[in-house]
């Protein structure tokens, strides 16, 4: 039986070898000049293209290799599906199948990701409408997809294409997508901890296994790179805490066969605990020792700390690059003793060589003008190199606000070593916005707010608005225009025109309303980094509509100068700002001080208002805020504060638990006036909300809020004082911050108006 399978299997190979031998003296072809060259079979690829690739032309002598060069050439193009070589006499024909083109690209079921961003993920693949079409090509761009989904956690995700024929020979591409649902952490796992209890080390961690917002912060949804971002933080906390030799030794993560829910386990070692014991700085310290040395943060005998000794070398990196050493190197070198668990570390420096800032270089700017982004710059061409004016200058065309991405890179200049040139790279975003919002308060009810503006009108830097508030009791129109570089040194120069209607928030049913309209001339002088001053004036006109229901101060006054009153208040103002943020701030301080001054027409009176506001980080996830406001106002010239100027305490923006305005005098009729002199005191906690992570656009807070509101010739006293306490939220939602609050009123005396839940849109401390 072998030995009938053994001959059976030599005379399969004998035929086999026969065929083949067969087959070459078949293609085999004798060599000739060939007198022309035929292409048969093309549709849409252009003659050219194969010309161009054929390694044989007329006039050459064609044979068995240039064939199979020829038919390797075609194939390479991965234009056509199969490729034949024939002869006529001494003509080449060459006939071509061409493969499909793509015709178009369509997605099916797709809900996680639009249309448009597939397509741009497919297009950098390679696969696009145009594009010759082969299986590889498609599965490709299956995997492509499916990787997009991974990286939302929707590890379920199945992609099938449909490939539709068309004509002329090309096919249309649909992707039919089934999203499935995200997988969810179900464990965290820190192994090998001992210093540290695996409950603290987790909290470093954005990801975790979620909670009950968790809808909204999608904290429970595993991603690569939110995965590095906490191993990144592990590490941290153990290199600032003294393990000089902690590692992360590995990282599992786990899919259930569902492929519904994630197991992450980190395998860490955390090595000894290492104290510093002692610091020296060496190298080259321009004769400034004491200087430099100031800038060490590392204490001795404290734990080694990572952070330190970064932010050490970043220091003095960067104060010798004030000094225009742009190639300045500073390195921290460690000596460890094992045995006694210390270290000691040499600050090694080599400013290497002073540099010179021979040109700055812009690029990207399609639209704005070269001279708005070279104003702001506080670093000079033909200047030493200074670090601090360099990063100055990134931080103003930053908050210029007209650029989505901007970096500033530093090149040598070839043949000039004591020579660099500044690049500046931007990417504009559009300027001009058309906003349409709605806005809901517990004192002002339903509110619609309409902007239109150009912040960067011509590519010039100056900003055109128009701005349109509704509300029940305040509603304004706003039409104003920014030169923010009126002169070369950065005076700038605002004009506007305003028509606003007020009403006391309590309006005891009456119908009567304040009517204020007027113009502006408004100038920014920048004195500091910091610090702008403003000098103005105003032309004002304000009436008095009677209605029902007026309060007897309104009228009184209307007797006694009239229902309408002309003013020409002089506005000076300042303003410091060094908070991180203007939305949701976790650090620095804001200062405003504000004073309007009316010596001419009916109404002569001065007024002034100051606020404060501090943030204090006392650790990642908590701040302190604090906020003060004074204000006051006198009339000038025998006359009394014009009443339609006064103050108004009580509510969001003041002190709490007590209903919008309500706060200080009333007149005769009961209705609350405000007043002349204002005090408010607010004490924030906030901490992010329960669930979501470490995000700073949805926290919680706890305050407490003091303030008083005295009438003109009222003697200041605590009597006035009105305290509150309670929690709230603030949310940077997509219609504006939102502040909602529920508060307890602690000192309430006989006719306070109480309202303990209070809300607005469009509004932060």
């Amino acid at each position: 039986m072998k030995r009938s399978a053994h001959r059976l299997h030599l005379r399969a190979t004998a035929v086999l070898v026969s065929l083949a031998f067969a087959a070459q003296l078949a293609w085999a072809v004798t060599p000739f000049t060939v007198r022309d060259i035929r292409i048969e079979g093309l549709q849409r690829v252009e003659p050219g293209t194969v010309f161009a690739s054929l390694p044989v032309h007329i006039g050459d002598t064609y044979n068995d290799d240039k064939g199979a060069a020829a038919i390797r050439a075609l194939f390479a193009l991965g234009l056509f599906s199969d490729v034949r070589l024939e002869t006529s006499g001494d003509v080449l024909v060459v006939v071509v199948q061409e493969r499909p083109t793509i015709a178009a690209v369509d997605f099916a079921g797709n809900k996680e990701f639009s249309n448009e961003i597939l397509q741009g993920v497919l297009r950098d693949a390679g696969v696009t409408s145009g594009r010759a079409y082969d299986r590889a090509l498609a599965d490709r761009a299956e995997q492509e997809i499916k990787r997009q989904y991974i990286n939302r956690s929707l590890y379920g995700a199945e992609v099938q294409t449909t490939v539709t024929p068309t004509e002329r020979n090309q096919v249309r591409l649909t992707f039919n997508i089934i999203e499935g649902r995200p997988a969810r952490i179900k464990d965290i796992s820190i192994v090998g901890n001992h210093a540290f209890d695996e409950g603290t080390l987790k909290d470093l961690f954005n990801l975790d296994t979620g909670g009950w917002l968790a809808w909204y912060t999608k904290s429970d949804q595993y991603s690569r790179s939110k995965l590095n971002a906490d191993l990144e933080a592990l590490r941290s906390y153990y290199l600032n805490r003294g393990y000089l030799d902690f590692k992360i030794d590995s990282t599992q993560v786990a899919i259930s066969p569902d492929k519904q829910s994630i197991s992450i386990t980190v395998n860490v070692t955390e090595g000894q605990r290492f104290v510093v014991s002692g610091v020296s700085i060496d190298g080259n310290l321009l004769g400034r020792d004491d200087e430099f040395k100031s800038l060490i943060t590392i204490k001795p005998g404290e734990a080694y700390n990572a952070e330190q000794v970064a932010n050490t070398t970043k220091a003095i990196t960067d104060q010798l690059g004030n000094y225009g050493y742009a190639f300045a190197k500073v390195e921290a070198v460690p000596d460890v003793d094992r045995a006694n668990n210390r270290v000691a570390i040499e600050l090694r420096v080599d400013p290497e060589r002073r540099a010179y800032v021979r040109r700055i270089n812009i690029a990207g700017n399609n639209r704005t003008r070269d001279e708005v982004i070279r104003r702001e710059f506080r670093q000079y061409e033909s200047s030493w190199y200074d670090a601090d004016k360099i990063k100055l200058s990134r931080d103003r065309v930053d908050r210029l606000g007209y650029f989505t991405e901007l970096s500033i890179t530093t090149a040598e200049v070839p043949g000039a070593p004591d020579e660099v040139d500044l690049n500046v790279e931007v990417k504009e975003k559009p300027t001009g916005n058309i906003s349409l919002g709605a806005g809901y308060s517990s004192a002002e009810k339903l509110s619609f707010t309409f902007g239109l503006s150009q912040d960067n009108v011509f590519g010039s830097g100056n900003r055109l608005d128009l701005q349109l508030n509704t509300g029940k009791f305040n509603r304004t129109v706003v039409v104003s225009a920014t030169d923010p570089y009126f002169t070369n040194n950065g005076v700038s120069r605002t004009v506007e025109v305003y028509y606003k209607t007020q009403k006391p928030y309590q309006d005891q049913g009456g119908n009567y309303t304040l009517v204020t309209m007027g113009a502006g001339l408004k100038f920014g002088v920048p004195v500091t980094e910091l610090d702008t001053v403003y000098l103005g004036m105003n032309i004002e006109r304000t009436r008095i509509k009677p209605g029902t229901n007026i309060p007897a101060s309104y009228l009184d006054y209307a007797n006694r100068f009239g229902y309408s009153s002309s003013a020409f208040p002089f506005t000076l103002g300042w303003s410091r700002d060094s908070r991180d943020s203007a939305l949701a701030p976790n650090s620095g301080r804001y200062q405003r001080l504000m004073g309007e001054l009316g010596l001419f027409g009916d109404a002569r009176y001065a007024k002034a208002n100051y606020q404060y506001q501090q943030y204090v980080p006392l650790s990642k996830a908590y701040t302190l805020a604090f906020n003060g406001e004074a204000g006051w106002g006198k009339g000038l010239g025998g006359r009394p504060f014009p009443v339609f100027k006064n103050f108004y305490s009580g509510g969001l923006g003041s002190v709490r638990g007590y209903d919008q305005g309500t706060l200080g005098p009333r007149d005769v009729t009961g209705a609350f006036i405000g007043g002349t002199r204002k005090f408010t005191l607010n004490t924030e906690l906030l901490t992010p909300f329960p669930g979501a992570g470490n995000d700073r656009t949805l926290r919680l807070f706890a305050f407490v809020d003091a303030g008083a509101l005295y009438g003109d010739g009222e003697k200041i006293s605590g009597s006035a004082l009105r305290y509150s306490t309670g929690i709230g939220l603030s949310w940077i939602s997509p219609l504006g911050p939102l502040r909602f609050a529920w508060a307890v009123p602690l000192r309430k005396r006989p006719g306070d108006r109480i309202q303990r839940l209070q809300f607005q849109i469009g509004t932060s401390f």
